[in-house]
């Protein structure tokens, strides 16, 4: 009898299959509002990351920004100016140059000090979950009268500590990461509650349990093993604290704590804007606004179909 051919081994599914063919994928593409706020996302960070090539004019260039273009309104009111399309701020900056370059400061700051946030906060909670004892219930408590001080005062404080130590630095140079600071000392407590009562359950698994038995260091099973199983509720909370870091980062600015007039971030420009919105030139407030509200709507949109997307209950 002659032998039979072996038959072929099936290959295993490339990543870009199994993305085609997640549940995740599926969710996302039946609806219509998410995808709208994932387009108006990643239209606002392009636009904001790629605004030196984008934006007409650079608003920190002062060879470019003349005090005789100031307060002018959009193109087409009377007395606009077309090179001006959504008008002038009251230095002469194109608004919607510096909305652009605003959008990638607040981006930026957001970014950074969810990373600050997220870190801090993973990491104790880590330690926290699977340590247990005294460790758990020092980083509780840290956590505990950590959330009794908002952002704000946590940033005016942060601010008159480097002026302290720094005196004779620039604000401008130690704005940013004063925000950076503060919304990263302010978020990180979400992080570390969630992370340590997922780590609390995975700890007493099985596969946490071999690993200790063969000898794995505690820091190496926390980074990976357990890690991995907890990490995703962090998701989630990082796409709503980003929206939560611009409006934080917004409100510093409007109050003066944040980044200085000569740096414009929505925030900034809706604390000029809103000196001249009762003498008529509303448009140097409505437009940055508008922008600011557009961004967290749609960043908050995605975190709350990524929270169902990820709820196993809702599949």
């Amino acid at each position: 009898m002659s032998a039979q051919p072996a038959s072929p081994t099936k290959q295993p599914p490339s990543l870009w299959a199994r993305i085609l063919d997640s549940d995740i994928l599926a969710s996302f593409l039946r609806s219509k509002v998410t995808m709208v706020a994932a387009v108006i996302v990643l239209a606002l960070f392009i636009g904001a990351f790629f605004s030196p090539w984008i934006a007409p004019t650079n608003p920190f260039d002062p060879a470019t920004v003349f005090l005789s273009d100031a307060n002018i309104p959009p193109a087409w009111q009377q007395g606009g100016d077309p090179k001006f399309i959504l008008g002038t701020d009251d230095q002469g900056r194109d608004l919607y140059s510096a909305i652009l370059y605003g959008l990638r400061v607040s981006l930026i700051v957001g970014l950074l000090g969810v990373a600050l946030a997220a870190t801090i906060g993973i990491t104790l909670g880590l330690l926290a979950g699977y340590l247990g004892g005294r460790v758990d219930s020092l980083i509780m408590r840290i956590a505990d009268v950590q959330l009794t001080f908002p952002a704000i005062l946590i940033a005016l404080l942060i601010d008159g500590v480097v002026r302290g130590i720094f005196k004779h630095a620039n604000r401008e140079d130690t704005a940013l990461y004063v925000l950076v600071i503060s919304i990263g000392l302010s978020f990180w407590v979400q992080y570390a509650r969630t992370i340590r009562g997922s780590t609390l359950v995975e700890r007493n698994k099985d596969y946490v349990q071999a690993a200790r038995l063969v000898g794995l260091p505690a820091p190496l099973i926390m980074l990976r093993h357990v890690l991995p199983n907890v990490i995703g509720p962090v998701l989630v909370i990082l796409t709503i604290n980003l929206a939560l870091a611009v409006i934080t980062e917004a409100t510093l600015s409007f109050l003066g704590v944040g980044l200085p007039p000569t740096q414009p971030s929505l925030g900034t420009l809706i604390s000029i804007g809103n000196r001249y919105l009762f003498s008529g030139d509303w448009w140097i407030v409505t437009f940055p606004g508008v922008t600011l509200a557009i961004l967290v709507l749609a960043v908050n949109l995605l975190g709350d179909w990524l929270r169902d997307a990820l709820n196993p209950r809702l599949r």
